[in-house]
This record gives C-alpha cells, structure tokens and sequence, in this order.
C-alpha cells in the first residue's frame, strides 16, 4: 500500500519544474510512467526500452533479476531513465512518497545531462530514440518470422555480433574519412612539407603508402566494416549488424560518462530537494537515502559518490556554492567532457585524499594495497583508474588487413596498453570474429612482453609467439 497519489506526484514535480528553472537547467519535456515490479523488471532486461527485438539474452537478464530480488539479494533501482525526447523515466509504484520525489528530481539532473552533454548529443538524436528502437525490434521479428531465415539463424547471427558491438569508435564526436579522405590524408602524410621541398637538392625517392590495401588505415568499427566488406552476407545479416553498432552507438555515451552523469543528477537532486520545503518527516527519510545513494562503496568505486564528491570540488574552487562563476564552470565541464577527461582534470591530490581513494593487487590468494594517495602514488592510483572506467576497460581492437578471398582472412590488432588479453575471452571474440566474416581471422597482440599471433579458423583456436 502506498502512502502518496498520483496529485501528490503531480504536486512535487510541479515544485521540482520550478527549482530546474531557477537552477537553469535546460531539459528535455518530461514524463514519468508508474510501473509495478513485474514491469520494472521487464524494463531492466530490455534496458530501459519500451520496445526491444527477441534475443535470449534479455531472457536469461530477466530471470536472473527477478529471482535475486524474489529472494531479497538484490533490489530494484531508485530510477531508470531514458535518453529521450520527451525523456521517459519509470517510478516504481511501491516506493514510499519520498523515494518518489527524490528520484524525480534525481531524472531531471540525466534530463539536463543528456540534453547537454556532447558524448550524447554527437552520437545520438533523442527525438528518435523511442522510434528507433520500436522499428529495429520489428525488422528482427520480421527475419526471425521469415520461414526462409528462423530464428536459429538470427539468434546465432545476432550472439556474434552482440559480443562485438562495443569493438567500434568510442569517442564519436570524432568524425571518420571517408575512403577519398583517407586516401587524400595518407598521400599528404608521405609527402614532405611545402616548406621542406626547398631544401632537397636533389630528387628524393618517397615511400608512397598501399593505397589499394582495405582498410587503408586500421578500421575499429568491426561490426560496420564486416558488413561493407564481407560479400557472402545476406541483406538480412547485414541490417543485423547495422542494428547492432547503432543500439551500441547509443549505450557508449552513458558508458563514458557514468561517473560524470550519476554524480550530476546527485548534486542537482541534492540542491533540488534541500530547497523546495520538503515536511519534516519526508526530509529526514530524504537524508538518509541519500546518504545511502552517495556513500563510499569499500574496496570498490560508488560513481555516484565520486561524481557527487568532484562536482561540489568544481563549484567550490571556481566561485563558491550557489555562486554564478562556479555555476557557470560546471555547466561548461557538463557539456564538454566525458569520465576520463573528467577525471583527469579534476581528480586532484586532495580529492584522492579526501575519497580514500588506494590501488590494489593480488599476491597469491591475498589481495595487497598497492599504493595509497599520498603526494608520491596519487597520480599512480589516478591514472589506474582512468585505464579502468569507460570503455578504457575493454580491449581496443581494429582491423588492419582484408581479404576475404585470401586464405589470409581478416588480419586484426590490438591496441596492446600493458595489458596482456585474456585468452579465454580472446578466443571467444575470434570465434565470433569468425562466424561474422566467414573466414580465418588472425589478431596481432603482446603476451608477456612478446608479439604474439592468435587466429582462429576451420581447425580451431591457435595462439603463437612470433620469433
């Protein structure tokens, strides 16, 4: 039984509207839908989407949630919120009057994030958010209702190409030349300067580049490059893989900005909350979730906590709280950068100090502090982190060479950072590698300090050190 109604819902978004206002934030038009749990479950294994194609995975991410929360392992989140417009959020109908308000005013700080943010303004249009994804879930059912096509194709199709999807470009408000781009730059980077002619006496031989390679630069966009490339692909196969990169085109910006964006939406429904005259009662339940939202999380990373924590720094240092210039630096970091550049910028000595923040290892069946954040390791343990959050997390791979006719296959490398791969996962990738080209697929790496070759082909996995 709850103990609010829908006009009280009604009442505190209207006091919330207008603190946004007074606050300055500039959001999206938004609306909320009341779900049970049985609802919010659904939601959570499809994303957050109203609307997703068929796939098992979703199915598996649904059972495992609810039978967590059946038995009390695992709750449900405060709020789920959509990056669209109008952006849509979720308010769980059991939660108390106070969890409502909080989580409202907690969605209009991702409303402002999103709307502003340059990860989620370049790579994504939020009025066709919602469209986008209700039409890609009906051209899947489509292939998996085509008696000539069935769903053991797609399902497998669609396996390969969901553990590849996040193998593309991560920072996308970098635009890629096109072929005649790449082309033109490769030539301009051969051949010396203007300025340089002057000085060559004579002649000089100049190395010009394999123009007729493809790609002609190491392509990281593998789902899109295997759909232009491979010819043996079905028109169906390939709209899959299209399907795929777009949906992962949409989930990277809330990957690269977790820490930014959860801290953003803390401080603003911490600002929001404090101000719009909550009864005593409400207030005190208030405190108390969110200390429970923005608590340090030990031997572990709460992004809430440390957006939250680094956000009142900036405000702090440039202008003070509730001041215009301190006001106007977070609105200019809120647009501009993502977690890594985030915290790059902002993540100082003192914060490290005042965060606990230390790095760890294993020793054996025994975990070892590394290094603590003293003015000697606080940039160590900084810089371990920024290798750690994002998608810096996850291997960068990018496609060096093709030739689909060739018993060379596809010949991929990896961005080797001081991290060896894992072979067991390195195996798997090349096997869906494998299934998406149709091919032989090699992968140029580093273990222990070695080159190594791995490929994978019609007689199985294989891993060399190169001599």
């Amino acid at each position: 039984m709850t103990n609010w109604t829908i006009a009280d819902l009604e009442y505190w978004n209207a006091q919330i509207q207008a603190k946004v206002e007074e606050f300055e934030l500039d959001c999206y038009v938004q609306e909320f839908e009341v779900c049970d749990q049985n609802a919010m479950l659904g939601y959570m294994a499809y994303h957050g989407m109203p609307a997703h194609y068929p796939h098992w995975s979703f199915g598996k991410s649904y059972e495992q949630t609810k039978t967590m929360y059946d038995y009390g392992v695992q709750g449900l989140p405060y709020e789920m919120v959509i990056n669209s417009d109008p952006c849509l959020a979720y308010l769980m109908r059991d939660n108390s009057l106070c969890l409502q308000i909080l989580t409202i005013a907690h969605v209009y700080g991702h409303n402002d994030f999103f709307k502003n943010n340059f990860t989620f303004t370049s790579a994504t249009r939020a009025s066709e958010t919602l469209s986008n994804f209700k039409v890609r879930a009906q051209r899947v059912r489509s292939y998996i209702e085509d008696p000539s096509i069935g769903d053991e194709q797609v399902e497998l199709f669609l396996d390969a190409a969901h553990a590849l999807s996040y193998n593309r470009s991560r920072n996308q408000a970098i635009k890629k030349l096109d072929h005649a781009g790449q082309r033109q730059r490769l030539i301009e980077m051969a051949l010396p300067a203007p300025n340089e002619w002057a000085h060559l006496s004579q002649p000089q031989p100049i190395e010009m580049p394999d123009l007729q390679r493809i790609p002609l630069e190491p392509d990281p966009d593998i789902l899109l490059f295997i759909r232009d490339h491979n010819p043996e692909l079905a028109g169906w196969q390939r709209d899959i893989l299209t399907i795929v990169d777009d949906e992962a085109r949409y989930f990277i910006p809330q990957i690269e900005t977790k820490i930014m964006n959860e801290g953003w939406a803390s401080f603003w429904h911490h600002k929001i909350m404090t101000s719009i005259g909550l009864p005593p009662d409400i207030h005190m339940e208030f405190l108390v979730r969110h200390n429970q939202v923005v608590c340090p999380h030990p031997g572990g990373l709460n992004p809430y906590h440390v957006g939250y924590v680094l956000w009142h720094d900036i405000e702090q240092r440039f202008g003070g709280a509730d001041t215009k210039e301190g006001r106007a630096k977070m609105f200019e970091v809120r647009e501009s950068d993502r977690d890594v550049a985030f915290l790059r910028r902002f993540l100082t000595e003192e914060m490290c100090r005042e965060l606990d923040l230390f790095s760890w290892r294993s020793r054996g069946e025994h975990l070892v502090v590394d290094a603590v954040a003293d003015e000697e390791h606080w940039q160590e343990i900084r810089n371990t982190l920024l290798r750690q959050i994002g998608t810096e997390a996850m291997p960068t791979i990018k496609i060096k060479d093709a030739d689909h006719k060739s018993s060379r296959g596809l010949y991929c490398v990896h961005e080797h950072d001081g991290r060896d791969l894992d072979i067991g996962n390195a195996e798997k990738t090349l096997n869906h590698l494998r299934t998406l080209w149709g091919g032989r697929v090699f992968l140029e790496t580093k273990l222990k300090g070695k080159p190594a070759i791995l490929s994978d082909g019609p007689d199985g996995f294989d891993a060399k050190l190169m001599v």
